[in-house]
């Protein structure tokens, strides 16, 4: 995993699990990888991985069962779904209408030249 200096790292795995419940590679009821081994796995120190755990159980994406790990709660898709929209509306989508206005282009432009 290749991380952005202007993020938070622990945020950036979260967002990259959340894109991989998005896009189905982890569903309802998947296991996801110990603290321990998905830090390894990408290189970081297990409690910045914790930190991206815990985020992710107070939104109400994974779930940890005690002596087993953690999983994808059932809800995981709709939760992430709602609160990625409202993201993309609230901040993405701001600064992209005014780049487009900045350089005078037209929103029809861009959908007719796809």
């Amino acid at each position: 995993m290749e991380f952005n200096s202007n993020k938070a790292i622990f945020l950036q795995i979260r967002d990259a699990i959340r894109e991989k419940i998005l896009s189905g590679d982890l569903r309802a009821g998947d296991r996801i990888p110990s603290v321990r081994e998905y830090g390894a796995e990408i290189g970081v120190n297990p409690n910045t991985v914790m930190r991206a755990y815990e985020r992710l159980t107070t939104e109400g994406v994974i779930f940890n069962k005690r002596g087993i790990g953690y999983f994808i709660s059932d809800d995981a898709m709709a939760i992430v779904l709602e609160s990625s929209r409202k993201e993309f509306l609230e901040e993405e989508l701001p600064l992209v209408i005014k780049k487009m206005e900045l350089l005078g282009l037209d929103p029809k432009e861009i959908f007719e030249n796809k």
